[in-house]
């Protein structure tokens, strides 16, 4: 039924001659879905295919490029097939994609991104923490380009990561000829152009896009990066989002089962490109922006906070310059675990099991008959500091340790319901956490735009709204991600003069969740046990 109106849309632009239609990728942790949209931004199909992931630790993590971009095209002919959409139809295409790291050899071909790996396995996964070692050396350099990435540098950007590829893998970095962010490799494998997108270098590699140069060519020589352009094909100048970077080539086409004259825009990162879907109504609003935040919620979180002038704040990404919408800073905080962490406590808790959305649903249902019989104060002497995979925010801390306080014997199924709750209020406590911090730094934010897996989470969804206080928006469009992805497409294409006139064009409403302001003591004191677990945290590891 969603569909309905943008079909409507469709039927009527053929009956003109006029139809077109954008196709938006979106390549996540786990898989690569597709959507194709109307100009107004109506989606009309959508398809996922798996991705594969090769793990050897608990820090090491790798993707194929190769197998990515097959499940990409798997994804693409669905969409295009479920919307009744001809080839010809698709005038525009972008991407977004996780912040991984590709490395291929000077023809093109993939190279081993892992010790002992296979070739095939030429991805260092966004949220694998391999280079902590590298990412302290550059802390430590003290250079300038960390006042934009928030005091301190993390092993998830690539900038550490090159580094460890160099010093760990001299053979593969000897043969390097491309190193790309994933999304830049997929609009080279689209297009055939080596562009790099000004949201991936800017938010992972310290090119400063609002200084000219953008390259600091000082600090990758202070890391052992001097030899960068050499390995990893990279321009001089970034290439803004939606960017036309012309047309489809031949054999991309074929491929992706759409005509040779579809654009391909620069693509974005991926927890971007659901920011720009999730504030679009507000691009033509640099001044009131700063009152909105997007929640990007899924596997891992990101926050993202957009103004209109730089606002930095130690532990948190950014300020970008044009990361998101030109014009406007960006401020990027997360949280590298959320859904990650509450499929992990399924997993190994003794009444878990496989973390399969059937199990989710039945534990969710479980607490919430729990809580009408013993209200908010469920479990409130158990307590959960989230941090199973470091702290990306506001602590900037990769080295963090999850802690679970309060624990008895207990390991039925009640008992796993009673953790995941607590778990669910950690989460939804530390987001608060990350908003104060932002707040003190100039932001008003009293709204949160909230999309991803988490919005299939009633749980969750009322806890961001209880435990900030905030106003929390869902979006109506069914994926709010794809929706920012068409909205690139859209520009490149043409359709729009540019991407806040695309923004503007294709935003989509959103129904708002008010804070109950009966749960506001329970979580404040939730807030204040976050805070003292933090401090002993601190004070445990100086003893230890």
């Amino acid at each position: 039924m969603r569909a309905l109106p943008g079909l409507l849309e469709l039927h009527h632009a053929r009956e003109a001659g006029e139809a077109r239609l954008l196709v938006a990728v979106d390549v996540g942790t786990a898989s690569a879905r597709a959507g194709v949209a109307t100009p107004t931004g109506h989606l009309i199909g959508r398809a996922e295919h798996p991705i594969e992931i090769e793990r050897t630790d608990a820090n090491v993590a790798a993707y194929s490029s190769e197998q990515i971009w097959g499940a990409v095209g798997q994804a693409v002919r669905d969409a295009m097939r479920v919307a009744g959409a001809y080839p010809d139809e698709a005038v525009g295409i972008s991407f977004d994609a996780t912040c991984s790291l590709v490395v291929r050899d000077a023809e093109g071909g993939p190279l081993a991104a892992t010790a002992g790996g296979e070739a095939r396995w030429d991805t260092i996964a966004w949220f694998d923490h391999r280079a902590r070692a590298e990412a302290e050396k550059c802390t430590a350099g003290g250079h300038r380009v960390l006042d934009f990435i928030g005091g301190v540098m993390s092993p998830e950007m690539e900038v550490p990561k090159l580094m460890w590829l160099k010093r760990h893998l001299p053979e593969t970095w000897r043969r390097a000829g491309y190193i790309f962010d994933l999304v830049d490799f997929l609009t080279w494998k689209a297009s055939g152009s080596p562009a790099r997108s000004e949201c991936t270098l800017a938010c992972k590699w310290t090119y400063l896009a609002h200084e000219t140069p953008g390259w600091q060519r000082d600090f990758l020589a202070s890391v052992g990066l001097a030899d960068l352009f050499e390995h990893g094909g990279l321009p001089e100048v970034a290439s803004p989002i939606g960017h036309s970077l012309g047309p489809l080539t031949p054999g991309a086409a074929a491929f992706l089962g759409l005509s040779p004259g579809c654009r391909v825009g620069v693509g974005l990162i991926d927890a971007h490109a659901g920011t720009l879907g999730s504030l679009a109504r507000f691009a033509d609003e640099p001044g009131n922006i700063h009152r909105h935040l997007a929640l990007i919620a899924g596997t891992s979180s990101c926050v993202m906070a957009l103004s209109s002038e730089p606002r930095p704040t130690p532990g948190v990404w950014g300020p970008y310059a044009g990361a998101v919408l030109p014009g406007t800073w960006l401020n990027e905080a997360g949280q590298s675990a959320t859904g990650a962490l509450l499929d992990h406590l399924l997993r190994v808790h003794a009444a878990g099991g496989e973390s399969t959305p059937a199990l989710h649903r039945r534990v969710v249902e479980r607490i919430l008959e729990l809580r009408a019989a013993e209200g908010f104060g469920l479990a409130s002497r158990l307590h959960v500091l989230p941090d199973f995979h470091g702290n990306r925010s506001p602590l900037a801390d990769p080295q963090a340790l999850g802690v679970i306080a309060g624990l008895s014997l207990d390991s039925d199924f009640d008992n796993l319901c009673r953790l995941y709750w607590r778990a669910s209020v950690a989460i939804a406590v530390q987001v608060r956490h990350i908003l104060e911090t932002l707040n003190e730094r100039g932001y008003a934010i009293d709204t949160l735009h909230v999309t991803g897996g988490h919005t299939r989470n009633p749980l969750l969804m009322e806890l961001y709204a209880d435990a900030t206080g905030c106003i929390v928006i869902q979006p109506a469009t069914q994926d709010a991600t794809l929706l920012g992805v068409a909205m690139v497409a859209a520009t490149a294409a043409g359709i729009f003069p540019d991407l806040a006139a695309a923004c503007a064009g294709m935003a989509q409403p959103g129904h708002a969740r008010r804070p109950n302001p009966a749960a506001r003591e329970q979580f404040e004191r939730d807030y204040q046990v976050q805070l003292a677990m933090q401090r002993h945290r601190i004070e445990l590891d100086a003893i230890a």
